[in-house]
């Protein structure tokens, strides 16, 4: 993106924002202040699940993670994705490197289910979700499309209240595993700038930034809250060579690269990320409110290597026996009769003969790509990230004690991506070699009302809700999906690796639904509360749905209580899910090549065939049952969770294509057809359970001369593959929705507040087992340790030092990376394959 653009968009973010407020968090704070009052300064106070009064966290009738923002700065990373993980053990995610857009908008999972089965919430409303569709996701994310969250800077974060429960009923769409609400400071005053530095310890990867966060005030009692963060992350490099690419340079090919195919972390550059957040009273009780942000960066990490002697439709066609000529007479005239005689060129011992080789390079009216690239070629591969969010609304009293209030959203996702080292092999000389594949753009707009009233023993509340949403398909340029004068002749169209999206690809697709919901609380007694929501949903593509949820708190004592909730839910598939082509290359371990996979359209004909269905919402039924012990200065909350999810949305198995379906491929605009020899589509026809136990305690005690807080948070997860259609998933995929995620993590962090000015935070994490299906292979279960160090010069300056992972633990290796694609390490571990990283922070407060 221009700078110029940058500028005017953020313009236009501070201009929106500066016509509104939030009352919404102001009354969230006034009610933390009483609750505060009354239960004392332990108690956490969280919004999240009820339109009722805020509640504290051991009253929630619902499981309610509350992480401050102290638990993400003392940390060392910046991407908010990884900081959640490594504090929230439900929470998973994990480094994509050779992932199509998935490395550059990586796939986060909470208990176990696809990113798009989490709702993601800032101050209360719903963020839009990412442009991009997790092709490659090791199972479980596969075709999701969720939100992205890394665009929000940690600095900007008051706290992160994350709902461990069903909650479709109450907030729509994709609130089935549950609910992560961000919620922005709303100081108004006060400044701090943060600077961080680290590196892994095999010495690659720096990560630095700079954040800074300041509170203003807005009238008498308004505020004004601001943050920015610039940052830039550099790549890791966890590679072997690969047996091929070893043997050709022991042959004598001095052009191959060491290594000639980079497993590792992409790098990330201009990494820029705004977040405003304010309010202030208009009078008559009323309050204007709205959040923003705005966010870009580039992203770049690499492919699979190409062998010059072996890698089909580019350099061979019958798999390094002899090399693919081009005969370029023959593809001027379109006629294929040999015209230029090129000679046949075998490959004998990973060396083609030289003398047929030399007489192919002197004839103009010959070509191999061993002409531009004579040691093979890995593409470079990524994309340019624009985010942008606005919320804004008004939010009053009336005179009988009905508080409402009227908001709108809007907001954007877009990835520009970009792949070069690559050829369109079709085109033959001619070709680039840096493409403009196209770009993928979600935008969504939001218009809620709300209303909510409080009586003596409980709370009643309703509300409408307007989403239109929006995706589009750029086209690439032209020579990144044509199909040029050498495809009859065997050679590969479009640009290899990521073909650019063509015009049958490109298009807009939209989708708007209206929803009416309304839920009441009640008490009762005085230990006993029930909750009752519903709502009804109307999608133009997909009909209607009607949901509801029942929920209850009980306190049996002072130490005692227990809760309990059941509840209906669903997802839409999004326009994006319904309609986009993908064109994928994977490395197939049965052949020990790569193969191009497609993903096409559910509607299309050749899917048809395939038992391919119009798609449908997937539905859910969400059990929980918890207990709360509250033991002195120990609290500790037991919760089990059931989700039942029938019509689950997912990709097919791959299915080969024959040569009439390439065909009839062709014909419908799938320019990319001849290039596939497998192709897949969305599916609703197999259902799962994922059942688990939460368990989290939090305990203070006096020692070592200062005061320690201890946090145990453990999670058990298991997913089963209850029934499914065998005609469309295989063994491999109910191995990676069953396994592709530790079964078990768990973390015990004791944060000690030695002194007035030292403080130190050691955590142990435990990552259970994991199957990875590209190595095909299941990795074993590891500990690690994170160490963190922090003095206060002053008041006003405090120094951090840290490592994350401080025994340099690495997962377990691959035994099959020398003779597969030189990843030493799993690229789906959960807790990433870089090892140790160390970091310091400097920290300036006013």
């Amino acid at each position: 993106m221009k700078t110029s653009d940058f500028f005017k968009r953020l313009a236009m973010l501070l201009g929106l924002a500066t016509l509104s407020v939030a009352f919404t968090q102001q009354a969230v704070a006034q009610d933390a202040d009483a609750d505060a009052d009354e239960y004392g300064e332990i108690e956490e106070v969280v919004a999240t699940g009820t339109r009722g009064q805020p509640r504290s966290v051991t009253e929630s009738m619902v499981p309610v993670d509350v992480i401050t923002a102290d638990e993400f700065l003392s940390q060392g990373g910046t991407d908010l994705s990884d900081l959640i993980r490594n504090v929230v053990p439900s929470y998973s995610v994990n480094m994509q490197p050779i992932s199509d857009a998935a490395t550059v908008v990586r796939p986060a999972n909470l208990r176990g289910m696809a990113p798009d089965h989490t709702l993601v919430l800032v101050n209360g409303k719903r963020r839009h979700r990412a442009a991009v569709i997790y092709w490659l996701g090791n199972g479980v994310a596969d075709g999701a499309q969720g939100p992205d969250i890394s665009p929000i800077p940690a600095i900007a974060l008051k706290q992160v209240e994350i709902l461990r429960d069903g909650a479709s009923a109450q907030y729509g769409s994709d609130a089935i595993a549950g609910v992560l609400n961000f919620i922005m400071k709303d100081a108004r005053e006060g400044f701090t700038v943060e600077a961080k530095y680290g590196s892994f310890y095999e010495g690659d990867g720096d990560i630095y930034s700079i954040a800074a966060n300041i509170g203003l005030p807005l009238g008498d009692e308004g505020f004004v809250n601001f943050s920015v963060e610039y940052g830039e992350s550099d790549p890791t490099d966890r590679s072997l060579q690969r047996d091929d690419a070893a043997a050709l340079i022991a042959a004598g090919n001095t052009a191959v690269a060491n290594p000639a195919q980079i497993w590792g972390s992409p790098i990330i550059e201009d990494d820029i990320k705004v977040m405003i957040n304010l309010a202030t009273a208009v009078g008559d009780g009323k309050e204007f409110y709205a959040h923003g942000n705005y966010a870009e960066k580039t992203v770049e990490g690499g492919f699979f290597f190409r062998n010059p002697n072996t890698r089909g439709a580019v350099f061979s066609a019958d798999s390094g026996a002899t090399l693919l000529i081009g005969d370029m007479l023959d593809a001027a005239d379109g006629v294929l009769d040999g015209s230029a005689n090129c000679p046949t060129v075998t490959i004998t011992n990973d060396v083609p003969d030289p003398v047929t080789l030399a007489a192919v390079f002197a004839d103009d009216n010959c070509f191999s790509f061993q002409e531009m690239f004579p040691g093979g070629f890995t593409p470079r591969f990524g994309g340019d990230v624009v985010d942008f969010g606005i919320v804004g609304g008004l939010r009053g009293e009336t005179a009988a004690g009905l508080l409402w209030d009227a908001s709108f959203g809007y907001a954007m996702n877009e990835v520009d991506f970009v792949i070069s080292n690559t050829v369109n092999a079709s085109l033959g000389p001619a070709t680039p070699t840096n493409f403009d594949p196209g770009k993928q753009t979600q935008t969504e707009f939001n218009l809620n009302f709300d209303v909510s009233y409080a009586f003596d023993n409980g709370n009643i509340a309703g509300g409408f809700e307007y989403r239109d949403e929006e995706f589009e398909i750029g086209l690439g340029q032209t020579e990144s999906w044509s199909i040029g004068p050498l495809a009859d002749q065997g050679f590969s169209a479009a640009s290899n690796g990521f073909p650019g999206f063509s015009p049958i690809a490109a298009g807009t697709w939209s989708r708007d639904n209206i929803a009416v919901y309304a839920d009441l609380e009640v008490s009762p007694t005085d230990d006993w509360m029930l909750g009752f929501a519903t709502r009804f949903e109307d999608f133009d593509d997909f009909g209607t749905t009607f949901n509801g949820k029942l929920s209850t708190h009980f306190r049996i004592n002072d130490r005692l209580a227990w809760r309990a909730s059941a509840s209906s839910g669903f997802r839409a598939p999004t326009p994006g899910q319904s309609n986009a082509f993908n064109v994928s290359t994977e490395f197939d371990l049965a052949i020990m090549d790569l193969v191009n996979n497609g993903t096409i359209p559910a509607g299309s004909e050749v899917a048809a065939l395939r038992g391919g269905l119009p798609l449908q919402a997937e539905k859910s039924i969400n059990l929980s049952v918890g207990a709360i012990l509250t033991l002195g200065e120990v609290d500790v909350t037991i919760d089990y969770f059931n989700i039942e999810l029938k019509d689950r949305l997912g990709i097919s198995q791959n299915f080969s294509l024959t040569p009439q379906e390439v065909i009839d491929l062709l014909a419908e605009g799938v320019t990319s057809a001849g290039n596939l020899a497998n192709f897949r589509f969305f599916v609703n026809d197999f259902e799962t359970t994922t059942q688990g136990i939460d368990i989290v305690g939090n305990y203070t005690t006096d020692m070592l001369g200062g005061t320690t807080d201890w946090t145990l948070a453990f999670n058990w997860t298991d997913t089963k593959v209850d029934k499914f259609n065998p005609n469309t998933l295989d063994d491999t995929r109910i191995k990676e929705l069953q396994e592709g995620l530790p079964g078990i993590r768990a973390n015990l962090t004791a944060n000690h507040q030695a002194t007035d000015r030292f403080r130190v935070l050691a955590r142990l994490s435990y990552y259970d087992e994991w199957f990875d299906s590209e190595d095909v292979a299941s990795y074993g279960d590891e500990w690690l340790v994170d160490l963190e160090a922090a003095y206060s010069v002053n008041d006003n300056l405090t120094l951090t030092i840290g490592a994350q992972n401080i025994f340099d633990v690495f997962p377990g290796e691959n035994t099959g990376a020398r003779s597969g694609v030189g990843n030493r390490y799993s690229q789906y571990t959960p807790f990433g394959f870089n090892g140790g990283f160390w970091y310091a922070r400097i920290r300036y407060e006013l």
